[in-house]
């Protein structure tokens, strides 16, 4: 596997553009299922993640074809395959999202289950309950959902909690249902609204996306569209902490700044200088850190997606602060590797304590999810000597050219490729 090797010491500057939405790009491409006619998207990232969604396309009968780096057309003209098989959906759980338009467009879906994950559980109960709603009639056998509709019919759907992945699912479904479909308590993230946008698009008749109630008129089919994906404000924010644990001065380019406001209050609150402008957020800090307290919920508040890096990013504040996860149980993994590197942090059930500021010293770590290898490359960047991250194929789910981005800016960090390793095990 690769690795990275992070040297820390250098202040962060210059300007960095933001790939598209992970997040939003997944439910879109899922979208295209819905129509047998072309969607083209812009501002696609180059994610594992998206090869993947790819990957499980082509085997439901979906083609696709790059029309440059970032854009990307793709066409279901036909569906050969129902079943969204357990070795592509175990390695992605956003791959359980084919059920909604799958079941919507052909009237039958076999998807399997995601299993377990490493940040905590994540059912997908409300997905079913709101699917079913609709009318589909459901079956878990051999860890496969199966379901059959021949036609689904709008509901009011209840959420018991505001799950983006249900949202999108049942959003996908209920705009080819008979009839008008309310989702309540549904996520407000901006990846919602982005989707819906892109449906809106193909024919879609939505109001409310981006509110607690989504109002759908079904219609009987969707046409082709060209959509232009939304910015990734987890790849946003990340930069952002960056320039901050750096001290550095970083403008962020191609970035939404009110998806990123709990973000920007939060940072400003450790004393770091913020500044949001036409040509993109600048963040810059000079003095030291504050130390604060911040929870974790769902959108518009500070997003559980870049807990990990404001971790890091508070071992270097002065003083005491406190974070509270309130989305997954399990999300303090990153935890570990950075007391491992020096890191003062007390983990109390879904509290974390911060104290420092602390000097942290490079060391061997292991990357344990998406966001937490975020997490450890930040604190690489500040590190004495050498910081190696194993496991970056993490990374590479969710940070398009990361090592390159974070090198423009003046960071020491080299991605050493699997195949070398093997050539200096060899030498050695």
């Amino acid at each position: 596997m690769d690795r990275m090797v992070i040297r820390g010491g250098v202040a962060l500057r210059g300007t960095v553009e933001v790939s598209g939405s992970k997040n939003a790009t997944l439910a879109i491409l899922c979208a295209a299922l819905l129509t047998d006619e072309p969607l083209i998207l812009r501002n696609v990232p180059r994610l594992r993640d998206v090869d993947t969604a790819l990957a499980l396309l082509s085997r439901l009968g979906a083609r696709y074809s790059w029309l440059s780096d970032h854009d990307l057309e793709l066409q279901a003209a036909q569906l050969h395959s129902h079943e969204a098989p357990y070795d592509l959906v175990k390695t992605m759980r956003a791959s359980f999202l084919v059920l909604g338009p799958m079941l919507a467009r052909a009237g039958r879906a076999r998807v399997s289950t995601p299993g377990g994950c490493a940040i905590g559980a994540r059912p997908v109960n409300l997905h079913i309950a709101g699917i079913r709603a609709l009318g589909a009639r459901i079956q878990m056998r051999h860890g496969y959902v199966d379901a059959h509709a021949a036609r689904l019919n709008g509901a009011r759907i209840w959420l018991d909690t505001p799950s983006v992945g249900a949202t999108e699912n049942i959003l996908m479904a209920a705009v080819r249902a008979r009839g008008s479909t309310q989702i309540e308590n549904a996520a407000r993230e901006p990846e919602i609204q982005d989707l819906a946008a892109a449906l809106s698009a193909m024919g879609a008749q939505i109001r409310g996306a981006g509110t607690h109630v989504i109002e759908v008129e079904g219609v009987e089919r969707l046409h082709g569209a060209e959509h232009r994906v939304i910015p990734d404000r987890v790849e946003a924010g990340s930069m952002m902490a960056a320039a901050a644990i750096t001290g550095g001065d970083v403008t962020v380019r191609g970035v939404v700044a009110e998806h990123l406001e709990a973000v920007i209050a939060k940072l400003a609150d450790t004393g770091t200088e913020v500044i949001s402008g036409p040509d993109g957020i600048r963040v810059k800090r000079q003095g030291e850190l504050r130390p604060v307290e911040l929870r974790t919920l769902p959108y518009p508040g500070f997003p559980t997606d870049l807990q990990a890096q404001m971790m890091a990013l508070l071992t270097q504040a002065r003083g005491t602060s406190v974070i509270n996860e309130t989305i997954f149980e399990n999300r303090f993994m990153h935890a570990l590797e950075l007391t491992r590197m020096g890191a003062d942090i007390i983990i109390k059930g879904s509290t974390a304590i911060v104290r420092g500021p602390t000097n942290l010293s490079g060391a061997p770590v292991m990357a344990t999810d998406l966001r937490a290898s975020m997490g450890l490359i930040l604190a690489g960047l500040v590190a004495d000597a050498t910081t190696e991250l194993d496991r970056v194929y993490h990374l590479d789910r969710g940070y398009e050219a990361l090592d390159r981005k974070l090198a423009a800016l003046g960071a020491r960090i080299e991605r050493v490729r699997a195949g070398e390793r093997a050539a200096e095990a060899e030498l050695s």
